[in-house]
């Protein structure tokens, strides 16, 4: 992939390369203190950020971990949040075991998310990021919460690019033998779909790192989030190719045919109130393939900028927190 977008530059691959060591090389922030446990789900862990308020369940991602949403004792979304009076608590999928190997996304909900609606109370709202609020739509159609809020969530992957959608079935086909004998989905495999979307973005981030002290706030910032992104559990066999064939090619959930506890989901029948915030600039998840209800809010930060960005605080983290002082 670097030869490929840097073949006209030597220079560029330099930079890149450069970049790459950098990130190796740099000091990792030890991670902030561990929030406390409020229950277990099997390998699912859900923890309280806040004291009082209104109880958000926050539900991450299938792929890579939930860190993202609690960074760093600096960065943390669920500890900002906390600050501003809610009291959030994040789901931790945990790392699936070959033994779950037939446990598909929608095993998930119904498994994980639905019981830790059950153990926070009727009175919780609930909220997913990326695939995770694809999830948290069919959480809410099952089991109502008080209220719905969506980040950055896929639901018409139309609306992905359709070179984008067979890149993805082409890895996945690639990739099948190796998660079929290990009943898991490696996520060293997972990384290269976000590659696969976006290479150029992928090269000219470490050509532009190779710039930055790697010390320094916006360094340490940059090292996390790459952490994050690289060392994420695999998803469980029956969850990958659910995620490839069922909804990246087949669109399921799109087209009103995903089915989840017996049940087709519709999110234009919710009877809740939903706030559906989406990035005008995401390369993970586009804008076209956003639930086209709710109370839409466009952001102009990127898929994961707008979870840990330098605006994060006064873009997402406060359109939440006012959304949900005004219900």
């Amino acid at each position: 992939m670097l030869r490929n977008q840097t073949a006209e530059s030597p220079a560029r691959m330099r930079a890149g390369l450069a970049g790459l060591k950098a990130y190796q090389e740099a000091p990792r922030s030890p991670r902030p203190p561990e929030a406390p446990l409020v229950g277990q789900i099997g390998r699912v862990s859900l923890r309280r950020y806040g004291n009082a308020g209104q109880p958000i369940l926050f539900v991450p991602s299938l792929i890579n971990g939930s860190e993202i949403l609690d960074l760093s004792s600096e960065n943390s979304m669920m500890r900002g949040l906390a600050i501003h009076g809610l009291d959030p608590i994040l789901l931790d999928w945990g790392s699936p075991t070959p033994d779950e190997r037939d446990l598909t996304i929608c095993g998930h909900v119904e498994r994980y998310i639905i019981p830790a609606l059950d153990l926070i109370g009727r009175d919780a709202m609930l909220a997913g990021y990326c695939l995770g609020g694809t999830m948290s739509i069919a959480a809410a159609a099952l089991h109502p919460p008080k209220a719905l809020i969506l980040v950055a969530a896929p639901w018409d992957f139309g609306g992905f690019s359709s070179q984008a959608r067979n890149n993805l079935l082409e890895l996945w086909r690639a990739s099948q033998p190796i998660a079929e004998s290990f009943g898991l989905l490696p996520a060293e495999i997972l990384q290269q779909i976000f590659w696969r979307i976006d290479p150029a973005r992928t090269i000219s981030k470490f050509e532009q790192f190779s710039t930055k002290d790697p010390a320094s706030p916006e360094g340490q910032n940059y090292v996390a989030v790459e952490d994050w992104a690289n060392l994420g559990p695999p998803l469980t066999l029956a969850a990958g190719r659910q995620l490839m064939e069922d909804l990246m090619v087949g669109n399921l959930s799109g087209e009103g045919h995903w089915h989840v506890g017996g049940r087709a989901i519709d999110p234009a029948t919710l009877r809740l109130p939903v706030l559906n915030i989406l990035s005008t600039v995401d390369r993970i998840t586009p804008a076209a393939s956003a639930w086209h209800g709710g109370k839409r809010v466009a952001l102009g930060e990127g898929h994961v900028g707008m979870v840990v960005g330098r605006r994060a605080p006064q873009s997402l983290w406060s359109r939440i927190i006012d959304w949900v002082s005004d219900l």
